[in-house]
């Protein structure tokens, strides 16, 4: 088991040596408190493993602050740690919809919002994402967009998604590496076929580029072509 420098188990790529990965945790910028204290209600939770991770949510808060998206999509926020780390970024006037099924998961999120003073700039809906998704106008265009929920939706969300992305738009997707899963030929599980599927279907759209940075869990970023 190998533990970050604030005593939280690192959640490393599968195919990253644990002292290399000891040694990248011991110099990246840690949580600050606000993160913090949602990993730490987190921690407690039965479902603790669910939550983003941190180098991760460091790495896609680089990209939007140099982007300066004034409108963010994220389907599956869980209890905030991800849309914590990208509100708090924003440009002024950006604002930020968050897409869940549970209430109770982002109760826990939006103590956290308030408290870190970015509650105002985000909007959650509970229900299926791809509703939420499908009942977006065409104005504005969404600039920055993460997945990380559902595996078996991911393909759905992500059609929805690419044609309401700016020219400048970018999205990032969590858990396409799925811990080594599949480049297992005997896992034919539904969610590691399910990333199988989404990763192909991305690598075969000609709308769009995209890169596997092996962060985490693998992290998919994903822009328009041309």
């Amino acid at each position: 088991m190998i533990l970050d420098k604030t005593g939280f188990v690192l959640n490393k790529p599968f195919s990253l040596p644990e002292a290399m990965a000891d040694y990248l945790s011991s110099l990246n910028t840690p949580p600050n408190p606000a993160q913090e204290a949602v990993r730490t209600e987190t921690s407690q939770l039965p479902s603790a493993t669910m939550r983003f991770n941190h180098e991760a949510a460091m790495m896609l808060q680089l990209i939007v602050r140099a982007q300066r998206p004034m409108f963010v999509v994220e389907v599956g926020t869980f209890t905030g740690y991800s849309s914590l780390t990208l509100a708090s970024v924003l440009p002024e006037g950006g604002r930020m919809l968050c897409c869940d099924v549970s209430k109770s998961w982002t109760d826990v999120a939006r103590r956290h919002w308030a408290a870190a003073g970015v509650d105002d700039r985000i909007e959650l809906r509970i229900g299926p994402a791809i509703h939420t998704l499908r009942s977006l106008p065409a104005k504005p265009a969404v600039d920055f967009a993460i997945i990380d929920a559902d595996k078996t939706g991911y393909v759905d969300y992500y059609e929805e998604l690419v044609p309401r992305l700016s020219p400048h738009g970018l999205m990032g997707v969590d858990n396409t590496m799925w811990n080594g899963q599949v480049l297992d030929d005997t896992d034919s599980s539904e969610d590691t076929a399910a990333i199988r599927a989404f990763n192909a279907h991305v690598a075969a759209d000609p709308r769009t580029i995209n890169v596997t940075v092996p962060i985490g869990d693998g992290v998919t970023l994903i822009g328009l072509a041309g």
